[in-house]
């Protein structure tokens, strides 16, 4: 499994980003997909999770109605929408992928990509 992310760039505060992910391997649709971030100077720490066939999300509370993950089967694709960003969300973020991880958890999660720098600043 490889995972490509992209989307990341410079935005201003209240502004919107949409990261792609997308999974090269086979059964995209038994993986767990999930987005983790690392700040400056900050551990890795999750974002959001959604199962195989995106009937279930899990956020953090601190994306929480903001930010929305989704995935297409069909294109073996990935995504965060991320809404009304704030300087706090200026990370790399990283997807994520793993048959079943312990969601929350980045060392349940097998394969990760190479991360994306999200920048949030006026």
């Amino acid at each position: 499994v490889q995972l490509q992310a992209s989307g990341g760039g410079l935005v201003q505060p209240g502004e919107s980003l949409r990261l792609s992910c997308e999974f090269s391997g086979r059964s995209f649709s038994t993986y767990v997909m999930a987005w983790f971030r690392q700040g400056p100077n900050k551990e890795r720490e999750f974002v959001a999770a959604i199962t195989w066939n995106g009937d279930s999300v899990m956020y953090a509370d601190s994306v929480k109605g903001r930010w929305t993950a989704s995935r297409d089967n069909a294109k073996n694709m990935a995504y965060l929408q991320m809404n009304s960003l704030k300087p706090e969300d200026t990370a790399v973020y990283f997807c994520a992928a793993d048959p079943r991880p312990l969601w929350m958890v980045p060392t349940s999660y097998t394969s990760w990509g190479q991360g994306t720098l999200v920048t949030v600043s006026s």
